[in-house]
């Protein structure tokens, strides 16, 4: 094996010595890990109320019957189901007795979507039963159906 001048050792010394400065012989070494962890966040308190409507037309006689739109608003800011109908009927007359009307509600499990008004959640019809009984206490009587839901 042939030796190596001075110059060629130092020439090879500094060479060594630039290669690790720049970088050429550096090491580097890292952690491994395992690891778990969760989050959590809290839903809409939802259900808010919504306010229910019997919408229907005037000029009711014995006999007679007119349709019931039944709508919903709802002023909170989540959506809402508005399920089973329940509805009554009352006067402001006391001689025109609720039970000479018949109302009916029909709906299935209506969506409301928040900051709505006038959504349809079903329908129905108002009969005004024509009775064996004089019935002149409802003639210009209001008659108010009262509306909620199960």
């Amino acid at each position: 094996m042939r030796k190596l001048s001075k110059k060629s050792r130092v020439t090879a010394a500094v060479a060594g010595v630039a290669l690790v400065a720049v970088g050429g012989g550096a090491a580097y070494a890292y952690w491994t890990t395992t690891g778990s962890g969760n989050g959590t966040a809290t839903n809409s308190a939802g259900g808010g109320t919504v306010t229910l409507h019997a919408n229907f037309a005037g000029g009711l006689a014995p006999g007679n019957q007119v349709d019931v739109a039944y709508t919903a608003d709802n002023s909170t800011t989540s959506s809402t189901v508005v399920g089973a109908l329940t509805a009554s009927v009352t006067t402001n007359v006391a001689g025109c007795l609720p039970e000479w009307f018949q109302v009916t509600a029909v709906t299935s499990n209506s969506p409301v979507a928040a900051n709505t008004t006038g959504t349809s959640v079903g329908a129905g019809v108002l009969k005004f039963k024509d009775e064996t009984v004089n019935q002149d206490a409802c003639k210009s009587a209001v008659v108010t159906i009262t509306v909620g839901s199960v």
